[in-house]
């Protein structure tokens, strides 16, 4: 009888992975026998480990290589409209508990300057933000840049960001960081060029998976590694063990102070990691992958943007080595704070200080201001409380702070 059961029992149900790529349950799935399976998403599984689940389902190996081209070339977001694949496959497929794992984009806010910001709503109802920033270059060709975001919120709460002050949630998953480049290059209709970790959240108190997305945007979506920036405000013991792994992307570290005082006072988290203890993590750093850090260092007129403090910054630098990069980012201004943007005479005498100390140094051109999307603005009124799921309700869940 129990070979019987097993014979007439689907194919979808009989199989399953020998490989365990990442999944999660749904909280709140219907009963049903199809939609109980536990879930399992196909975006961030790589071209090899896509093959192995064909062969696991009984299909061939190239099917694999399709389901690859499908959902990081052509970008499919439902397993229904894999149309290259059997429809028996695809049934198997959502049988199982397989999706592709991309999330409906919420809402848009375009500046004048052609940058867009985009909210993903997530499986469990709450937003992140991601940023695409087109740009030209000296040679006149277009780039675009991805900034994406981590965690949902920021749980470090510096005090001239705005994602801090919109609370914490969780961690992002692999797929919910690569999704944010597909949705970018989805809308715009080109690739993305540059990806920077550099939206909410802090990327190394979700090292293992930023790694993972990393290695996907890398590998799968075809970015090359120095095109990749990975920044931090800093976390103890996490910049030695991004070096272990050398990869060929640039590390930034948030500075935003020459002095360990004046810092903790701008980065709380600071008065876990002193100053001394950053700057010899950066220094390895260095050493071991031969990558120079950039240091990010945004300008609060009044509190550390005199050329005194330019000063103190470059003997700072030239005490840990040398290869270091400054990038000077004047204060976007955020609701609440009260902080005020530099005037650009205090800007450029701020740089005009780092160059003469020969420091390597530019100042960040402000992007998508009038849309809330320039950096430390990222903020809406769901990382902490997710959307009440109510269709009809949405447009008056809007939060006015979409753009903080």
């Amino acid at each position: 009888m129990a070979l019987i059961q097993q014979c007439f029992m689907p194919l979808s149900r009989m199989v399953r992975p020998r490989t365990r790529p990442r999944f999660f349950a749904i909280a709140s799935a219907p009963s049903s026998t199809r939609d109980s399976q536990p879930q399992q998403v196909l975006l961030g599984l790589s071209e090899k480990e896509l093959q192995q689940l064909a062969l696991d389902f009984g299909q061939q190996s190239y099917r694999g290589k399709q389901l690859h081209h499908l959902i990081y070339k052509r970008k499919v977001r439902e397993i229904q409209d894999f149309s290259q694949l059997p429809i028996a496959f695809r049934n198997e497929l959502q049988e199982a508990g397989w999706r592709v794992g991309r999330s409906p984009i919420f809402h848009t806010v375009t500046a004048t300057d052609g940058t867009v910001k985009f909210l993903l709503k997530l499986e469990d109802n709450r937003l992140i933000e991601t940023v695409g920033i087109p740009a030209e270059d000296d040679k006149n060709s277009v780039r675009l840049t991805a900034c994406v975001s981590s965690q949902v919120g920021c749980p470090l709460r510096c005090s001239f960001c705005a994602t801090g002050k919109g609370g914490f949630s969780r961690n992002l998953r692999t797929h919910e960081i690569v999704e944010q480049v597909l949705a970018i290059e989805e809308v715009f209709k080109r690739r993305v060029s540059n990806v920077v970790f550099m939206g909410m959240g802090e990327p190394m108190l979700n090292l293992k998976t930023v790694l993972e997305a990393h290695h996907c945007l890398n590998k799968d979506v075809q970015i090359g590694q120095r095109m990749i920036t990975i920044s931090t405000v800093g976390v103890p013991n996490t910049i030695k063990r991004l070096a272990s792994h050398k990869l060929q992307s640039t590390l930034a570290v948030s500075l935003h102070a020459p002095n360990q005082k004046l810092r903790e006072t701008i980065v709380p988290s600071a008065k876990s990691y002193p100053l001394e203890a950053l700057m010899t993590d950066c220094r390895d750093y260095f050493l071991e992958t031969s990558r120079r850090v950039s240091f990010e260092y945004a300008l609060l007129a009044g509190v550390n943007d005199t050329v005194d403090h330019a000063a103190e910054l470059a003997d700072l630098l030239h005490k840990y080595g040398h290869g270091y990069h400054v990038n000077l980012i004047p204060f976007n201004p955020i609701e609440g704070s009260e902080y005020r943007r530099p005037y650009k005479k205090a800007v450029q005498a701020f740089a005009n200080a780092l160059e003469s100390a020969k420091i390597t140094v530019t100042v960040r051109q402000t992007r998508g201001l009038d849309a809330n999307a320039a950096c430390g603005q990222l903020r809406n009124n769901f990382q902490k409380s997710p959307l009440v799921a109510d269709p009809d309700n949405l447009q008056s869940q809007m939060p006015v702070a979409v753009a903080c």
